[in-house]
This record gives C-alpha cells, structure tokens and sequence, in this order.
C-alpha cells in the first residue's frame, strides 16, 4: 500500500484533544486524505457530545472518514434501546453508569445530571429523550473492522489464528491480552486502540493508539505510509518503530 491512510485513537469525549488530533493531520497536509477512528468516541471526558456533533457534521460533509466501534460505545448504543440492554461481556457488578466507566459523563453532556437513586427504565427514557436521534444513528451504524491493502484496522484488536473476516464482534471490541501477548504475523499490521499505553506503540505485528485520552491524555493522530507508520507531532511526523 502506497496511499497515505491516518487513524485517530480512542477520543473518551475530549473534544479539544480531538480537534488537536484533526489540526495535526491538516497540518501534516492531509485534507482529503482517508482518516480512520478507531472508536470509543465517549465516556470519561467533558464533552461526547461535542465528539459525536463533529463527527456527524464532517461525515455529513462527505469528508473521507471511517468510523469504527469501541465497547464504550456499544455500551451507549444500548442503553438507548428500549428496553436498555447490558453488555455481557463487562465484568460482574460493573455497568454503564458505573463510577469507573464513564457513562455518567457521557449523559451529563446530554443534560441529564442526576443518575443516583433512580431506576434503570426510568433513567434510560429520560437519556433517549435528550440524545439526538442523529447520535443514535450514528452509533449504529459504526463499522466493527475496516481492511485496506496490509492494514487492518479494529477498536481492541483481534482473536489470533481467526480469520481477519471471521473476527467476532466481542473480540473486535473487548480483546486484550490474547491478542497482546501473541507476537505471530496476523497476514495485517493490526492497528487498534482500547488498551491504553502512554504514548503510540509500534510492537511489529499491531500499533496501538489509545494514548489514553480517557484519563486525560492526548488524543494520538498517526500516519500510515508504505511501511511506515508516523506518529504526527506538533514538531512533525516521528516514526514509531
């Protein structure tokens, strides 16, 4: 692959750090050129509805942008539904509105500021109310996985020795430390985010990007070039290697 290609790591509703992310790759002279965001667009931060605003308005504006599926937000996505759903995969006792997760300041930036003593279904019907039917859409219809030329691109990565094709939905978006601690070639540089590292990591067989930005980090822009993979900088591009 000759192409440029760019991807933006885990965002957790840090507007600002985002609009850094974007101002990087412009800089870098990529105007028009395909992004590719690896999801977790809320939870954490200030602001996921700013987030999801900015991306739904460059998406309307036809800008070359693949959205991809993070856990946090498929958590999102089904709480909207009616009745909410839970995500089976999270550990006992842990929930979207959980202090650790971050869904509380994901409905706060919706307006809806009191979450303790109140009953799910109840809670749930006043979310729906204040998140814009456009959010909504746009959280279903992220894609789970996106594969161009030798790159392959998921939220947490992928189940080694599968398939890239047959990869499951809990895998894209939940795996960790099988896919972490496997050096094989996957037949793709896998490019993902969800676990997050304290800057860019370029481990030969995967690069991660979720430089954390759930606790308050950047938001990590990177470059996909040939063979290489650069890091974009307020000094420039820095090759991860």
């Amino acid at each position: 692959m000759t192409d440029p290609i760019y991807a933006i790591g885990d965002i957790h509703g840090q507007l600002s750090k985002l609009e850094d992310a974007l101002a990087l790759i412009e800089a870098d002279g990529g105007a028009g050129a395909p992004v590719v965001f690896l999801g977790d667009y809320v939870d954490r931060g200030p602001n996921s509805r700013g987030v999801i605003d900015l991306l739904s308005k460059g998406q309307a504006e036809g800008r070359n942008w693949t959205f991809l599926k993070g856990n946090h937000d498929r958590m999102m996505e089904w709480y909207l539904e009616n009745p909410p759903r839970h995500d089976p995969y999270m550990l006992v006792g842990y929930h979207w509105m959980h202090d650790r997760i971050g869904g509380r300041e994901t409905v706060a930036s919706y307006g809806v500021k009191k979450v303790e003593g109140r009953r799910m279904f109840d809670l749930a019907d006043e979310i729906r109310a204040q998140v814009p039917t456009s959010h909504a859409q746009f959280l279903r219809d992220l894609k789970l996985s996106h594969h161009v030329g030798d790159l392959f691109f998921a939220h947490a990565g992928i189940r080694p020795g599968v398939a890239l094709d047959a990869q499951s939905e809990t895998d894209l978006l939940w795996i960790r430390q099988e896919f972490h601690d496997d050096s094989r070639d996957h037949g793709a540089l896998i490019v993902h985010g969800h676990t997050p590292v304290d800057y860019a990591q370029h481990y030969g067989n995967r690069v991660n990007l979720d430089s954390g930005a759930g606790y308050g980090r950047k938001v990590t822009a990177a470059l996909f070039l040939g063979d290489d993979v650069f890091e974009l900088t307020r000094k420039g591009r820095v090759r991860l290697v």
